[in-house]
C-alpha cells in the first residue's frame, strides 16, 4: 500500500484525524502503526496529535534573543571592572600597610613582621607549651 500511494497528494478530513487523535490518546494504537496503516508519515500524525489531542503538547520553545544577551554581557563585564578595580584597591591598602610595618620596624629597631609570623592569627599555631615530647 505504500508505493501505491507515493507520488500522491492525500488530505484527510478532520474528523478523520479527529478519529486517529482519540484512538492515540486512549492508547489503542501507536503513531508508528498508524503512520504505517495509512502510509502517512509520523511527523503529519504528530501535527495532528499538536492540533487535536487533549493530553499531547508541543514542547515549549524557548528564543534567546541576541539583544538580552548583548545586555547581561555588558552588565558582567562591568561587574568584573568592578570587581578588578575592589581588588587593585586591596592590594595597595596592603602595600602601604606593608610599607609601615617595615619602617616601624626599622624605627623601632624590631622586625614587627618576622615577629607577626611566628604568632598564629588563629590560635592553632605552636606555642611552645604544654607540647608533649618537649
Amino acid at each position: 500500500m505504500e508505493g501505491k500511494y507515493k507520488h500522491i497528494r492525500r488530505r484527510f478530513s478532520e474528523d478523520f484525524k479527529r478519529e486517529v487523535v482519540r484512538e492515540v490518546d486512549q492508547g489503542k494504537l501507536r503513531v508508528s502503526v498508524i503512520a504505517k496503516e495509512y502510509s502517512v508519515s509520523g511527523t503529519a500524525v504528530y501535527g495532528w496529535l499538536a492540533k487535536y489531542s487533549v493530553h499531547y503538547k508541543r514542547s515549549t520553545r524557548v528564543v534567546v534573543e541576541k539583544h538580552s544577551t548583548g545586555e547581561k554581557l555588558k552588565a558582567l563585564r562591568a561587574r568584573i571592572a568592578e570587581l578588578e578595580r575592589a581588588v587593585g584597591q586591596k592590594q595597595l591598602t596592603i602595600d602601604y600597610l606593608e610599607k609601615v610595618v617595615e619602617l616601624a620596624g626599622k624605627e623601632l629597631g624590631v622586625d614587627i613582621k618576622k615577629k607577626s609570623e611566628r604568632l598564629s592569627s588563629n590560635g592553632s599555631g605552636n606555642t611552645g607549651t604544654n607540647t608533649p615530647g618537649q
